[in-house]
């Protein structure tokens, strides 16, 4: 834990905050923090800064905080990726805040089992509770907006070109495809699809909403894997 995130509900006063809950133990177990110390910390979509610890007991600890430093700059992009595995969710979901992705947009896919729709990790609570856990990693406060779109066509035909407008659209995809840029500025869409990539009918429908195939070369990537690469390339 690299940013200690305060929860609206941890303040009691505009500068004071009490914590009980897993961010306690992790002070008393990991940082080995005594009256007197000061933390970095933020508060979830707010500014971070420092926070000197007043009380510390067992149970329950009370800190006074100084909020005054904007959280990091976001990716200029918005994230279309084929609802990957359960498992593998919550580490992506851990990785796009970690890296400053501001929107993702989970989508349907032939290739993404129905199943996979029914993983606990995609309720509301689990979602946050990873997006924490990255931006916690990346000293970020901002949480990434998570969008879920269950029918593929009707959202690649009817609103994904309205989100692409303006950006640079490209679709992950192995093949005989240009390379992935290198180093951008601009806004980018950018869609990765599941294990075995996107059918050629979701590539098709991709394309005419602006979307354009690039590759990364011959392997063949995990998701968790495509998704990174991708992002440190492009950004």
């Amino acid at each position: 834990m690299n940013l200690l995130l305060l929860e609206e509900a941890d303040f009691i006063a505009a500068d004071r905050v009490i914590l009980r809950d897993r961010r306690l133990k992790h002070m008393q177990e990991v940082h080995g923090v005594a009256v007197g110390d000061s933390l970095r910390v933020g508060r979830i979509n707010g500014l971070m800064g420092r926070a000197e610890v007043l009380r510390l007991e067992p149970r329950e600890a009370e800190l006074q905080v100084a909020l005054d430093q904007p959280p990091p700059a976001k990716l200029p992009l918005t994230l279309v990726l084929a609802l990957p595995r359960p498992k593998m969710l919550r580490r992506v979901f851990q990785t796009v805040a970690t890296m400053g992705v501001p929107r993702v947009i989970l989508v349907n896919s032939y290739r993404v089992e129905k199943s996979f729709w029914q993983t606990p990790f995609l309720q509301p609570d689990a979602i946050r509770e990873n997006l924490v856990l990255g931006l916690e990693q990346a000293r970020d406060t901002v949480l990434p907006e998570i969008i879920i779109e269950k029918r593929f066509k009707p959202f690649v035909e009817d609103r994904l070109p309205a989100i692409a407008a303006g950006t640079l659209g490209l679709v992950g995809h192995p093949g005989e495809h240009p390379p992935c840029p290198r180093g951008l500025s601009e806004p980018v869409t950018l869609a990765i699809g599941p294990e075995g990539g996107w059918i050629p009918y979701e590539v098709d429908l991709l394309g005419k909403a602006g979307l354009n195939p690039v590759q990364l070369g011959d392997r063949i990537l995990r998701v968790e894997t495509a998704v990174t690469a991708l992002l440190a390339r492009l950004f």
